[in-house]
């Protein structure tokens, strides 16, 4: 027959062992997460910039027709394109540009500020599976500890 000593020792080591073992595939299982989870935010990062390239693309577009518009009513006024019509264009180009401008600027923060995310969400993926790699070593040392007690029970 084991005696009771002997049995709180052994269950003392496993306990210690199977807390390593779960804490070590938490800290594994947050990194993970946290990779996943930063290359969700790159990949959002990707589609921003194609959302401003597009939203950039469809304001020329539509920019162009209204130029266009324009020369045609210019043209069947019989009106020639300087002084008022010109200028009307040359507002047209040039708010296209500003606007595109700030298309830019803010597909460009957009993509920065998920950049960031994916870093940020590195850092705090990495921070938490250091703690539970730690929280494993004090698992080891607790069952250690307990089954010395156990031992000197004896």
């Amino acid at each position: 027959m084991v005696d009771p000593v002997t049995i709180a020792a052994g269950a003392s080591a496993v306990s210690g062992m199977m807390g390593y073992k779960g804490n070590r595939a938490s800290a594994k299982s947050a990194r993970q997460v946290g990779e996943y989870n930063a290359q969700v935010a790159e990949n959002e990062a990707v589609l921003l910039q194609r959302a401003t390239r597009d939203q950039e693309r469809n304001l020329r577009i539509n920019s162009e027709r209204l130029a266009a518009n324009q020369r045609v009513m210019t043209a069947a006024s019989g009106v020639q394109m300087t002084g008022s019509p010109l200028n009307a264009l040359a507002t047209t180009f040039f708010g296209t540009e500003e606007d595109a401008a700030l298309i830019r600027s803010a597909g460009n923060i957009a993509e920065l500020n998920k950049l960031s995310e994916a870093a940020l969400t590195r850092v705090q993926a990495g921070a938490s599976a250091a703690t539970f790699r730690y929280k494993s070593y004090g698992s080891l040392l607790s069952g250690a500890s307990g089954m010395a007690e156990a031992t000197t029970l004896k």
